[in-house]
This record gives structure tokens, C-alpha cells and sequence, in this order.
């Protein structure tokens, strides 16, 4: 029998130890940086965030991106894999099949026990790639063709990373950012000890964290955490795009300069999100409202808030010491929580899964899917609902032990005990890395601030560390709902109604971390028995993919149908109309819908936009059965240089007989700005 070898995972292995060997003559860490192109399905694919139905995509404003970032301990050979994702959630679905795919490339050397994949938790990016029915619900099932971009992204991105890696220095850095979220649920937070209130001035996390990493005193990639919801664009929005934390990366990128986003070379700049569920992007506390009116506007000024605080934050610490990891399953349905980690100082059990009539309700100051039910009164924050509690029994027949776990929770939707599987994952992974004088908490859905605090604090005092060297890091590894205080969870809000497990779901983590903040601290292996459940083969999409694309008699694919005017000025939009076929026969990755080109003194024309820009919109419309217009747009900024410029459009259409995906192009005539 022959032996099958790995070459891929053998070569990377090979130039890992090279790189090893340089790293440990000088005792500094071995980085890589990688970016990528994860955009799924702009058109015809309901949005993850907001649990609206009716938040279907037509088109693309900004490209989704994979940053990934390995990080190397020269001395031991130890490290991790941190990745950033412009995504609503990490499915275990995408967590499971990346954590495959990297076992293939790499062997051993990236696993469950090192590896971080993070979502910013944009609420505008397309949905579908969860395998759990609660998540599914409002996406009409699986999207295969937005999970599976959401996993080649990820898998470029690393790639690249590893192909980086060099010797490099880690410096990290903390200050305060106050005017980019408010708390938006402040009858809750006000419901914790007034000593833990006391930490957050403005009833808001305002730490900006920062990573950054450098050679030769320049940086080539950087991480920050900050608590806010991206959710400037409202429910109403159905253009895809990363909303306030894509425009912060995309901000510090371009200044960076050198940042190809075909090809993803140059700087790296990530922005994750931390404990965020119960800060909102809306200082207003209205959706789409503050600082303006205008949601787009907010969306940069919010981002732009972001990444200026990143870039200009101290870096007062020289990252020295080893690089490890602990990470385990924890069945979050049935943890026997000790004494010590609840406020009551009595111990107490986890519940499965359920929400409560209020979780249709939505965040009132981010909006959501129920807004309908909100206005005619049927559900709303902190309210109970008689008749949904009704229909929840009938559908889920939830028993009273499972009713008395919940506690101050009206059980309408019991998702945790649904068969034959649950509607949400249950079987959940906790991680604690250290990174010299810093530890990362990696925790799998959406904490309150003090829910955060709490968790650190736990790692902290385990580790020995200062509170302000623990970072947590949200929406990581897989996605569970909410996770409030018990104190919070009382006053039933929507955070407190969306918190899985009952209201001790917070003390069950602060003990789920402490077990591994303690095996990280005496150099133990923790045995991991669970697994999550692997439901790939269970998967139902009920939106029907692209039959075919056509165009009316005498058209062809790729022609103009409107043709953009010959003359603009800067401060105008210039638009332009094609036909064409439908985005999902090809994604498009690494490529573009769109491009603006500029003229050159030679008479050749350079591509000075893309559909990744933030000035660019690519709209998809289906005008009649298989027919499908393009419409693009550039909105000309007042330091656009004057010239003569034009729109070239791409895409792809499906031959109906065939079933063959040929390329398409159109390109307009010539526009001059003034």
C-alpha cells in the first residue's frame, strides 16, 4: 500500500521551522498577516442581523474580507491563528469545515486549541450559513453558495498569512473612544452592583484595544477590539457591506497605502468586535439616527471614529513571553454552576435553549425583523405576550421544569429540547489564549459589557494579569444568542429574552474559563469529550438557485442600457445601466462588478474604483423572469482629480440549455468630471 503525503502541509511545516530557527536567535515572535476577499451572495439572499425576512440583498456597496494573522512564539514553537471576519456570526458549520480544510493544509499545526476565527458581526452581509433551524428561519434555509465564500476567504486569507510569516514585534496599547456607541439598554445595566457600573463611564465600554504588529518600527498589520454593534445601516438596507466596522478597516487600509484588495498584499487591518450586546452604533438611540440622520454617513463616521482611535493609540507595551492556548466544548444546556461564580453565592444550573416572546421584538433602538409586531403592540422589550406564550407551548410543549429553569423568561420559543435536533447549537467552545502579558478570551455569541467584565475578571484573577491586559473577543468560534448578567437577564429585555441558557448563562462561562485560565496557568491538557454535532447532511435551502439568465430580443449581455451622462461635476452621482446575469452564477471574489477607469495621458485607461470602494454601489434587479439589469453608481468626492473617466461592468450568465456559466462584460461610453 503506497503512502499518501501531504506535500502542502509538509512544505508549510518545512518553512515554518526555518522561520522558527531565525525567530529563536533573537527571541521575538514569527508573524504573518493575510487578507482576503469572503464576499457571499449580494443578490436575492436574506441578510444575517436583523432576522428580517424581508432584508433580502440587491447588490453590493462594500466586499466582505477574511483578515487572518498567525502569530508564533519563536522559543517553543507555540501559536495561534486569529481571524477577523466581515460577517453577521461564525456558524459552527463554517468553524467546523474550516478547522477541515486547515487540517488538510497544514496538518497539526492549526487546530481547536489555537485557532480564533472571529465575525464583526455586521448585520448587513448575506445569511445561510448556519446549519442550526433558528438560524435558517429568516434565510429560507442554507445558503451553500455564501458559506462556502465565507470559508475560500478564510482559507485565502490564512494562506497568505502563512506565506508572510517573518520576525516581528507585537505591541500593544489601550485609550478610550466615547463618541462611537451608547448603551442601549440601560434599565437592565442599571439592574448591577453600582460598583461595576461605576467602570463604565457613560453606561459604555470605551476601550479601544490595539494589536499591532511591526518590522523595522513599521506596521504591516493591526487588530482592534471595541465594543459596538455594527448596525448604522438599518433593517431597511439591502445593499451588502460591513457596515461601520468594514468602513474602519477599509479607512486605515487606504491610509496605509498599499493595501491590494485583488491579491491581498500590504497592510492588514482588522476590527473586532468584543462584548458588544448592549452597545449600539445609534447614538441617537433610533435606528439609523446619530450622530446624523443619514444611516451611510453614520456608517463612516462611526467606522472612521474607529479607526482613528486605532491608528492613534499608545503603544506602551513591548509583547514579550510565550505564546498557548486551552480550549474546550462545554454543553451550555446542563452546566451545574458552583456557588462561588453566582451572585446569590448559591449554585445553580444552566437550562436548554429557549427565547422569550420579546425576542421578536428586536432591539428598539437597533430595529430588527418584529418591528411589524412592535408598532401593532403584539410584543416589545421587558413585556410578556399571553398568546405567543400560548402558541410556544403548543409548538414546543416546553415542560415546567424547563419553564422554572428560565426563571423571570416566558418560554415562547423552546428551541433547546426541539427534535429531532435542537434549533441552536448547545454544545459551545470556550477559549483562553495567552500572548506574553496578555490573555484573549474567545466566547461564542453576543455579552452585555458587564458580562464581558465579569469573564474577564475571572481570567485575570486566574492568570494573575491586570484586568486591562485581558482582552475578550465576541462572536468567535461559533454563535449562541446573548449572554446577559443574571441581574440583567431579571429585566427580560431583548438581550435578557435572547440569552440561551437561563438567566446563570454568564456565571456558567466565568466557571467554563476558570477551568481554562487554570489548566493555562499550571501547564495542564484539558481532556475535550464533546463535539459539536455535525448536521451538514440535514441542510434545505428553500430559495431556488439561477435556472437561467436571458436577455430581451435584440439586447446582448453586457450592453448598456443606460449610458452615463457626458459631463459631471464632483458632488454628483454618476450612474450607469447594463444588462446582465445573475451575481450568484459567480461571486466574483478577488474580482469585481464593477469598475470605475480613469483615461491616462497615453490614451490607456487605469481602474481607479471598484465595487469594494465605498463611493461605488453595484444594484441587481430582476426586470423579468431570467432578465436582470446592473445598475452601478460613483458618487464623485470633491477631491477627485478632473478628467475623463468610464464604467466598466462584469459579471457571469447561465446558458439555460447547457447550464454552462460564461463570463460577461459591458463597458460605457467615455465622461468627463469637472
Amino acid at each position: 500500500m503506497g503512502v499518501k503525503i501531504n506535500w502542502r502541509a509538509l512544505v508549510a511545516l518545512t518553512v515554518l521551522s526555518v522561520s522558527l530557527g531565525a525567530q529563536a536567535q533573537d527571541g521575538r515572535y514569527v508573524v504573518g498577516a493575510g487578507l482576503a476577499d469572503s464576499t457571499g451572495e449580494v443578490a436575492e439572499n436574506t441578510m444575517f442581523g436583523y432576522a428580517d425576512d424581508k432584508q433580502v440583498s440587491t447588490g453590493l456597496q462594500q466586499r466582505m474580507h477574511a483578515r487572518a494573522f498567525t502569530l508564533t512564539d519563536g522559543q517553543t514553537g507555540k501559536g495561534v491563528l486569529l481571524v477577523v471576519v466581515d460577517a453577521g456570526a461564525i456558524s459552527q458549520a463554517i468553524h467546523q469545515q474550516v478547522l477541515r480544510q486547515l487540517a488538510a493544509r497544514y496538518g497539526g499545526r492549526f487546530t481547536e486549541q489555537n485557532v480564533m476565527i472571529s465575525a464583526t458581526h455586521t448585520h448587513s452581509g448575506p445569511g445561510g450559513f448556519s446549519h442550526y433551524t433558528l438560524y435558517g428561519l429568516t434565510t429560507e434555509g442554507f445558503q451553500r453558495g455564501t458559506y462556502q465564500g465565507m470559508i475560500d476567504g478564510i482559507l485565502r486569507a490564512v494562506d497568505r498569512a502563512v506565506a508572510s510569516e517573518a520576525p516581528a514585534d507585537i505591541r500593544f496599547g489601550r485609550s478610550q473612544l466615547t463618541n462611537a456607541s451608547a448603551q442601549r439598554s440601560a434599565t437592565a445595566f442599571a439592574r448591577n452592583p453600582v460598583a461595576e457600573r461605576a467602570a463604565f463611564a457613560g453606561q459604555i465600554d470605551a476601550d479601544m484595544a490595539v494589536l499591532r504588529f511591526e518590522r523595522g518600527g513599521k506596521a504591516f498589520g493591526a487588530v482592534s477590539f471595541f465594543a459596538v454593534h455594527p448596525t448604522s445601516l438599518t433593517s431597511k438596507n439591502t445593499l451588502v457591506s460591513g457596515d461601520n466596522k468594514g468602513y474602519a478597516a477599509y479607512y486605515w487600509e487606504k491610509l496605509m497605502q498599499g493595501t491590494q484588495y485583488r491579491g491581498g498584499k500590504g497592510f492588514v487591518g482588522a476590527f473586532a468586535n468584543t462584548n458588544a450586546g448592549d452597545m449600539t452604533a445609534n447614538l441617537h438611540l433610533h435606528p439609523g439616527s446619530g450622530p446624523t440622520e443619514d444611516e451611510w454617513e453614520n456608517a463612516r463616521i462611526i467606522g472612521e471614529r474607529q479607526a482613528q482611535a486605532a491608528i492613534s493609540t499608545p503603544m506602551a507595551l513591548s509583547v514579550s513571553g510565550p505564546i498557548d492556548s486551552r480550549q474546550k466544548y462545554f454543553d451550555m444546556s446542563r452546566v451545574q454552576v458552583r456557588a462561588d461564580f453566582t451572585p446569590d453565592r448559591q449554585p445553580h444550573t444552566t437550562c436548554p435553549a429557549a427565547y422569550k416572546s420579546a425576542f421578536a421584538a428586536g432591539s428598539t433602538e437597533d430595529g430588527g425583523g418584529g418591528d411589524a409586531l412592535v408598532s401593532m403592540g403584539l410584543v416589545g422589550e421587558g413585556r410578556s405576550n399571553p398568546l405567543i406564550a400560548a402558541l410556544g407551548t403548543m409548538l414546543f410543549y416546553p415542560s415546567a421544569d424547563l419553564v422554572r429553569c428560565h426563571g423571570h423568561k416566558e418560554v415562547a420559543i423552546a428551541m433547546g429540547t426541539a427534535q429531532p435536533f435542537p434549533w441552536s447549537p448547545e454544545v459551545l467552545p470556550a477559549q483562553v489564549v495567552r500572548l506574553g502579558q496578555l490573555a484573549l478570551v474567545a466566547m461564542p455569541g453576543e455579552f452585555t459589557i458587564a458580562a464581558g467584565r465579569r469573564i474577564r475578571q475571572t481570567v485575570a484573577e486566574r492568570l494573575g494579569l491586570p484586568l486591562s491586559q485581558v482582552l475578550f473577543m465576541g462572536y468567535t468560534n461559533a454563535y449562541a444568542g446573548y449572554n446577559t448578567t443574571p441581574e440583567e437577564y431579571d429585566q427580560q429585555d431583548y438581550e435578557g429574552a435572547s440569552t440561551h441558557f437561563g438567566p446563570y448563562t454568564v456565571p456558567a462561562w466565568q466557571q467554563n474559563v476558570a477551568e481554562l485560565a487554570d489548566a493555562l496557568r499550571s501547564g495542564n491538557q484539558l481532556a475535550n469529550p464533546l463535539v459539536p454535532r455535525d448536521l451538514s447532511a440535514y441542510q434545505v435551502s428553500l430559495r431556488a438557485g439561477v435556472v437561467f439568465d436571458d436577455v430581451p430580443l435584440g439586447k446582448r449581455f453586457g450592453q448598456v442600457e443606460v449610458q452615463p451622462k457626458s459631463i459631471y461635476r464632483r458632488g454628483e452621482v454618476a450612474t450607469a445601466v447594463f444588462w446582465t446575469g445573475h451575481p450568484k452564477n459567480d461571486l466574483r471574489q478577488e474580482d469585481s462588478f464593477l469598475e470605475v477607469q480613469q483615461r491616462q495621458p497615453d490614451g490607456s485607461w487605469l481602474t481607479v474604483r471598484d465595487d469594494n470602494d465605498w463611493d461605488t454601489v453595484y444594484y441587481w434587479k430582476r426586470v423579468f423572469v431570467a432578465w436582470s439589469q446592473a445598475t452601478v453608481s460613483w458618487a464623485i468626492g470633491p477631491q477627485v482629480a478632473p478628467g475623463t473617466y468610464r464604467f466598466v461592468h462584469k459579471g457571469n450568465w447561465k446558458n439555460g440549455w447547457t447550464g454552462a456559466i460564461a463570463p460577461l462584460s459591458g463597458t460605457t461610453q467615455a465622461f468627463q468630471v469637472r
